[in-house]
């Protein structure tokens, strides 16, 4: 740059009255974007600046009255993390003359919600494969409201219709899968889709999908991609507010972060994708995932999947939380089956269904033998001990049936098998359950062939549970409670 470029585009800069740079942007021979430096600043940013960074790094001795000297010139990551998003801005802007406004939340880096501005500049390099733009930004503690519904029509439009699409009388899950549908077509997709995470249980959960073409099958993809692919998001968004991969040299970038993730995106043909997390209280609790987007319309398409992902993250996290709900009331804490409120909900909606169409079902009671004599010896931890490894031995035998905790120590077990199959199921749990000193079950079962009454099957199948366990008590008196 030469000193009367340099000269003039000062002092249009430090003309602006919020914290502004002239950036000078580089464009490689293939046409892609290059080294992004800041040419020139002003005050605003100079000061904004220097109470930020200077003085926690290497920077500590550089005085304030030289500090522009100090940073201009220098690459925009001398403090910052690489950012490829900022960078296609910058490019767009300086080569393409786009004008962009974009808000965007970078509390999770700086603390702040941060307002971009750039406008492309007129003033020529005397490097051809430089160009310039400008850079100015705002910064807010909290969420300015008005700066972030700032959007085009088009894309007002869009959210709007999104939001009464998830407010209104459908289920949840039919209201994302419509949500969905519509961000396929908005962005010019080949894919959309959206996930839920489970930090606790290691495993991830597909909410929503659609696909341009009718015979993909998003949720068998993602079924192929491990737990770890997806954690690995989490540290590619900790310094930004949504993953945007446009091109080959995005893919690249991202490759040597996420080198196993960017190996599923090749095999499945991904060229440009958007990743965009629903946060919640500071946790992210799940993705918005675009494939193959229209990257013409790049600008547009980041700004509405920021904006909508914003308010996807809300209805998420209330499905989250009503999930969380419906678990706890249904599922018994200690061993993970079913509960005894979940049984008595699901035996009155089941006999009724039984009472007007009659099917085969089976039934069958299983009461732990001696769980007194574990409790009174080892105590009530070992107790407990025994109850969970009782369960798990049920719900690997009973994979595919309904199994309840109906009691302390008894167990119910619900099952459309044919009688055969389940007859094999009980001789299986006998052998695996046989052991008096410490699991073992007295069993009662019952198969109804077609009257259709639950409530009379539960009583037979609890009286030969009763009649069992009397033969072991017989058979090791000890133990009797």
């Amino acid at each position: 740059m030469t000193n009367e470029t340099y000269l003039k585009l000062k002092t249009y800069v430090n003309l602006l009255p919020i914290p502004s740079a002239i950036m000078s942007v580089e464009k490689h021979p293939d046409g892609s974007c290059g080294e992004v430096r800041f040419a020139v600043i002003n005050e605003f940013l100079k000061k904004n600046y220097y109470d930020i960074f200077v003085g926690t790094e290497h920077d500590a001795d550089i005085d304030y009255e030289s500090f522009d000297k100090h940073l201009e010139g220098q690459l925009y990551t001398m403090h910052l993390p690489k950012e490829p998003n900022f960078e296609d801005v910058c490019f767009r802007a300086a080569w393409k003359g786009e004008f962009i406004n974009t808000y965007v939340d970078t509390s999770k880096v700086y603390g702040f919600w941060t307002q971009d501005i750039l406008n492309p500049i007129t003033e020529k390099s005397d490097d051809p494969a430089i160009s310039y733009c400008q850079f100015s930004y705002t910064l807010n503690k909290e969420m300015d409201t008005g700066k972030f519904a700032a959007v085009s029509p088009d894309i007002a439009s869009f959210v709007i219709k999104a939001c009464l699409e998830l407010r209104n009388e459908h289920k949840f899950l039919e209201s994302m899968e419509t949500v969905t549908k519509d961000l396929l077509e908005y962005t010019g997709s080949y894919a959309a889709s959206t996930l839920t995470i489970d930090k606790e249980f290691r495993s991830y959960d597909i909410i929503s999908a659609a696909s341009s073409n009718p015979l993909n099958d998003i949720r068998g993809i993602f079924s192929k991609i491990p737990y770890e692919i997806i954690e690995s998001w989490e540290q590619l968004v900790k310094t930004t507010n949504s993953i945007i991969i446009k091109d080959e040299h995005d893919l690249d970038y991202i490759e040597e972060k996420a080198p196993e993730w960017v190996k599923t995106l090749r095999i499945n043909n991904v060229e440009s994708l958007c990743l965009v997390p629903f946060s919640h209280s500071g946790e992210t609790i799940g993705y918005l995932y675009i494939t193959n987007f229209d990257v013409n319309h790049l600008v547009r398409i980041k700004e509405t999947v920021e904006l909508i992902s914003f308010f996807l993250s809300s209805e998420v996290a209330n499905h989250l939380f009503l999930q969380r709900l419906e678990y706890l009331s249904n599922v018994d804490m200690l061993t993970g089956v079913f509960n005894r409120n979940c049984m008595n909900v699901n035996v009155d909606e089941l006999a009724l269904k039984l009472e007007f169409n009659p099917r085969p079902f089976n039934v069958a009671f299983c009461d732990l033998n001696g769980l007194k004599t574990i409790n009174d010896n080892g105590g009530h931890d070992q107790g407990d001990k025994l109850l969970v490894y009782a369960a798990n031995v049920l719900k690997e035998v009973f994979e595919s049936d309904k199994i309840y905790r109906a009691g302390g120590d008894e167990f119910t077990i619900i099952s459309f098998d044919t009688k055969d199959n389940f007859e094999e199921k009980i001789h299986i749990l006998r052998e695996k359950a046989s052991d008096p000193t410490w699991l073992h079950f007295a069993i009662g079962y019952y198969h109804d062939a077609e009257l259709g009454d639950l409530r009379l099957a539960m009583r037979y199948a609890d009286e030969l549970m009763y009649k069992d366990k009397n033969k072991f008590y017989e058979q090791y008196p000890d133990k009797r409670r």
